[in-house]
């Protein structure tokens, strides 16, 4: 079951509030004095238009899209070492129940788009920011951005460096926050890469009984599984393992600390438009004690809950649908 957590009127309580303290790894921030005695912290290259970006693979789903009323699109990320296929579940939902266009994309580094060095929260927003430019290039055209974990950090990312694209945001467990990097993600990198490396390991319920050994939940070593491909050994003819995705690089994003982090400031970056945050009540990604951080940046937030781990998106789609399609239709009413 999920609830409504009434947080609307933390950021009337909070104001503008402090600074994370691992900002900016590339040493290109300045610092001001500002309002209250605080320090703003100014990183230019957050906002910059000048990133190198990478084109987005994605498909569409519109089965049940009214052709006879033109309404903003869904545009769904989805998380780390993810892929499209990842909500499209979600997104049949929603395209049935507004009656819309859902797309969803793969990022950088993910999925069937392209492999580029450069992977933080900057350079993904750029894409997307590119995609919503080429895709929906009309100026009435303000798309609803939903995000799952990194991909909602992209959502968010999207929206505080440009204001005007997007209608409204969804971030379904991930919050506004920097956090310690986590230990599990560097150890399902090594174990891919073993399972990639070893001869040995030639089937699917071979690499599902290696992953045993690092990830006790079925549910996540499922999902581990899908980034990895069967493939014809060239040189014994045996069947072999390679990734989807490109690990080194990946690895070294979430080693850096580029996924945990985030580098935005509520003093010079914030975006008054309608934010729902889903969390599931099983996951620790939107504490209670992030509420305030999050009121900083989304003045407008509100939270609901829904019984599920951190892959509440896989795990209750249907939950997260109506929660989301019920948020646009009061919001678009309004």
């Amino acid at each position: 079951m999920f609830r409504r957590f009434p947080h609307r009127f933390l950021a009337r309580c909070y104001g503008t509030g402090p600074i994370y303290g691992n900002h900016n790894n590339n040493f290109r921030t300045t610092t001001r004095q500002g309002a209250y005695g605080s320090t703003e912290v100014l990183n230019n290259d957050l906002l910059s238009t000048s990133i190198p970006t990478v084109p987005l693979e994605f498909e569409v789903i519109n089965e049940h899209t009214c052709p006879w009323t033109r309404r903003h699109p869904v545009i769904i990320l989805h998380g780390l070492f993810g892929n499209r296929a990842n909500n499209r579940t979600i997104a049949r939902y929603l395209n049935e129940q507004l009656e819309r266009d859902v797309y969803l994309p793969d990022l950088r580094n993910h999925g069937l788009s392209q492999h580029i060095g450069r992977h933080d929260y900057p350079s993904m927003a750029a894409d997307v920011e590119r995609f919503i430019a080429e895709k929906m290039p009309e100026d009435d055209v303000k798309p609803i951005i939903v995000g799952h974990s990194m991909g909602a950090k992209v959502a968010m990312s999207v929206v505080l460096r440009k204001p005007e694209l997007c209608s409204m945001l969804v971030s379904i467990d991930n919050a506004p926050v920097a956090t310690a990097p986590t230990t599990a993600f560097p150890r399902y990198v090594r174990k891919l890469l073993e399972i990639i490396a070893s001869p040995k390991v030639q089937t699917l319920r071979d690499a599902e009984m290696s992953l045993r050994e690092i990830e006790p939940s079925p549910v996540i070593r499922q999902f581990l599984l899908t980034i990895l491909q069967r493939c014809k050994d060239e040189k014994t003819g045996e069947t072999r393992f390679r990734s989807r995705i490109p690990l080194g690089i990946l690895n070294d994003a979430i080693v850096k600390g580029n996924i945990a982090n985030w580098e935005f400031n509520p003093w010079v970056h914030r975006w008054e438009g309608p934010a729902l945050f889903i969390r599931g009540t099983r996951s620790h990604y939107i504490a209670d004690e992030f509420l305030a951080d999050i009121g900083r940046f989304f003045p407008r937030f509100e939270v609901e809950d829904i019984d599920a781990t951190h892959w509440v998106n896989t795990e209750r789609p249907k939950d997260c649908s109506d929660l989301i399609a019920r948020f646009v239709e009061r919001h678009e009413d309004e």
